[in-house]
């Protein structure tokens, strides 16, 4: 071994020391030629793209209605497969928006009647397997992928979630906390915001195209609507089954016949997907974001299908206008003006409903105006001039070669070929589109872009800081304001009748009594109190220390210590600020609302609730009062029935970024102080998991606190 390495490292060196000899003499040979200049890119020459080859796909239909589609594919040892079940969330009950999209996701996470989504995951990746599903707009799908010889056990498991689902709560749960935190935090994207106004206002806000999910869908949607929802949407004869792979299709059709022959689920035929209604909307919306300096616009009206007769000609049309780098909004707004990094158009058109032409750009607050202005121009200028020789040629070219990518790979001819079948689209619809696209003329270009494009019908959504907008839209015309408010969800009350709200005051009068009398609590004027916290998130411990000052009836000081440094955070009810280690900010919305929540906690205030003409204190259930204040506040207080004092607290906690998570706190250790009965061990749970222990250290009262010393910044 040392013998060949040190051989090697003697012919390296003698290639090494016999380099600059050899390119010496190239040198010297190639200065006896003349050098051949490289063509220029334009007149680099390629042949033309081979043509989309069809295979033979088999396709049959099973004694129960559903239809198969087989291609067989030898390169690799792998199968895979998709079912496309016509349903979709445009079926949702207006009540239950969503209703769809949580079907389609725990048919996979909810498991079968005999095992769970959990067990599912750990066989199918012990095979290097998959099974998903989903519900869109208008499909929904059932896939897999598989190692060809694993092929009958994961076919198996699919067959058993696609037929018979379990839908097991604990999952249910789990999408709609999913949902929950998307809803919170559906305004922190402007792009996104821009994108979700601009479809809603154009296909309609109270249409199946334009609704939007809130909190208050998900707590209506139960697990027997999940249940429901399959029942009448996955039979056999709606279900569209496709595998390509590794097979023989005679082999398959017959496994196939095996695993789902027997599914004898019927429905009557599912019916045809709602139209779209909306008309023309026409206008200008800001909705207003103070934390951002840039303005985010979409611009635009409802579209067509890709049926429609000019479909090919308006596509070709939106590219030259703004579908590549070479496009006039790009190289107008983008390069010469420089308002804008990002700015594109297109004529998105769907299979079965008019889809949307959009313009889309963000640029600086100060330029929102003119970018609007000049890319109003541009469409003009299409609709009045024809384009060049080049602009058409580039834009066919496009569109054209991205053509193959649509079709590289069986998985994805299949696919498309499916869904043709899906929507009623012929066969050879994909070549109907090919031949369209290469016939389109600089005339086609000019008559689409003049019949179908409305400039006077644009809706025009912005997502910006009003403040930075110079000059304001109002330049532009009328406009009209989009509120962003995120509606909380109604909070479920006990029903009030006279009875139970004197039965809630007596209830009360005892838990006042319990804790040291009803004059003794109103005496106190401030507290300063100091806890140690050990909190559990994310599965990693934590030790805080906190030290919390009240001065009636609505101040509010909290100073704690964390791992990553101090955070202080003071409110006087209404408004506040926090002191993080990156420095003072004000007091964010969802914390206002948390403080407020916890001032109607503070035990003086809440004991005393019957003397505030803000509240309500209603007997909820056995020794159980429900106290709300006018600011939709609300807080569970379950009492011990023998002594009268408070047991344990529930409500539901604001988040900076999520959704409102129930909470509940168990009260023990009390203590008196002052006359005064409290707790000092407090146990907390989060969303039904162990979140916190307090440890109470010291509790002072009636100090002399002021709200100008609270309110001092560090």
């Amino acid at each position: 071994m040392k013998a060949r390495f040190l051989a090697a490292i003697v012919i390296v060196g003698a290639l090494w020391a016999e380099a600059p000899a050899r390119k010496k003499n190239s040198a010297a040979a190639g200065s006896s030629k003349t050098t051949a200049s490289a063509p220029a890119y334009q007149q680099l020459k390629f042949p033309p793209l081979k043509p989309v080859k069809i295979p033979e796909i088999a396709t049959f239909t099973l004694s129960n209605g559903m239809k198969l589609y087989l291609l067989e594919n030898h390169e690799l040892p792998l199968v895979s497969g998709v079912a496309l079940i016509r349903t979709g969330n445009l079926f949702d009950p207006a009540d239950k928006v969503g209703l769809a999209e949580i079907t389609g996701r725990v048919l996979r996470t909810g498991g079968t009647k005999s095992k769970t989504g959990d067990e599912i995951d750990v066989e199918l990746e012990n095979r290097a397997a998959s099974v998903e599903s989903s519900i869109g707009e208008t499909s929904g799908t059932v896939s897999f992928n598989a190692l060809k010889e694993n092929t009958d056990e994961v076919l198996a498991i699919f067959r058993d979630l696609l037929m018979e689902p379990e839908f097991r709560q604990d999952k249910i749960d789990l999408v709609k906390t999913q949902l929950r935190g998307m809803i919170a935090r559906r305004n922190d994207d402007a792009a996104s915001i821009a994108s979700r106004e601009f479809t809603e206002i154009l296909y309609g806000k109270d249409t199946p195209y334009g609704r939007r999910l809130e909190y208050v869908h998900l707590e209506r949607i139960t697990r027997a609507d999940l249940i429901a929802f399959h029942q009448r949407y996955f039979f056999p004869a709606n279900v569209f089954l496709a595998v390509q792979g590794d097979f023989d299709t005679p082999a398959m059709k017959a496994k196939l016949e095996e695993l789902f022959g027997g599914w004898s689920a019927k429905q009557p035929p599912v019916p045809p997907f709602p139209p779209v209604t909306a008309s023309a909307a026409p206008g200008i919306y800001l909705a207003p974001k103070p934390d951002i300096n840039q303005a985010f616009i979409r611009m635009g009206h409802l579209g067509g299908t890709l049926r429609d007769k000019d479909y090919p000609a308006l596509e070709v049309a939106a590219d030259i206008l703004g579908g590549s780098f070479s496009s006039r909004l790009f190289k107008k707004v983008r390069t010469e003006l420089g308002y804008a990094y990002n700015i594109g158009a297109a004529w998105s058109a769907a299979y079965d409903h008019p889809g949307l032409f959009r313009i889309s750009v963000s640029t600086k607050s100060a330029s929102a105006v003119d970018t609007v202005k000049v890319i109003r121009e541009e469409v003009e200028r299409l609709r009045t001039q024809e384009v060049t020789d080049q602009e058409l040629r580039t834009a066919k070219d496009t569109v054209l070669n991205s053509f193959v990518f649509r079709f590289d790979s069986p998985s994805k001819l299949l696919s498309r070929l499916l869904t043709y079948e899906y929507y009623g689209y012929p066969k050879d619809f994909l070549f109907q589109y090919q031949k369209g696209i290469e016939s389109v003329t600089k005339a086609d270009v000019l008559r689409v872009a003049k019949q179908y494009w409305k400039p006077e019908h644009f809706t025009i959504v912005a997502v910006a800081n009003p403040a930075e907008l110079n000059p304001p839209l109002t330049v532009l015309g009328e406009v009209k304001t989009i509120d962003l408010t995120i509606p909380e969800p109604k909070k479920q009350l006990a029903p009030a009748s006279a009875a139970s709200l004197e039965q809630g005051g007596k209830l009360l009068a005892r838990t006042q009594q319990a804790l040291g009398g009803a004059d003794r609590l109103a005496a106190v004027r401030d507290m300063t109190q100091t806890v140690e916290i050990s909190m559990t998130m994310g599965g990693n411990s934590m030790k805080a220390a906190q030290k919390v000052f009240w001065l009636a009836p609505s101040h509010l000081r909290q100073e704690q210590q964390l791992p990553f440094g101090k955070v202080i955070a003071y409110s006087d009810g209404v408004t506040g600020w926090l002191q993080t280690p990156q420095g003072v900010i004000p007091m964010p919305s969802p914390v206002v609302r948390q403080v407020q929540n916890e001032l109607l906690r503070i035990w003086f205030s809440l004991a005393l609730s019957d003397r505030n003409p803000n509240r309500t204190v209603n007997l909820a259930g056995n020794n159980t009062l429900e106290i709300t204040d006018k600011t939709g506040a609300s807080v569970r207080l379950q009492i011990d029935g023998a002594s009268g004092m408070p047991l344990r607290l529930t409500y539901q906690s604001e988040q900076l970024a999520g959704a409102p998570v129930p909470v509940e706190e168990e009260f023990s250790d009390w203590r008196e102080v002052n006359g005064v009965k409290l707790p000092f061990r407090v146990s907390i749970t989060q969303g039904g998991k162990k979140f916190a222990d307090a440890a109470v250290q010291e509790i002072r009262l009636n100090q002399g606190l002021k709200a100008e010393e609270l309110s001092k910044k560090p």
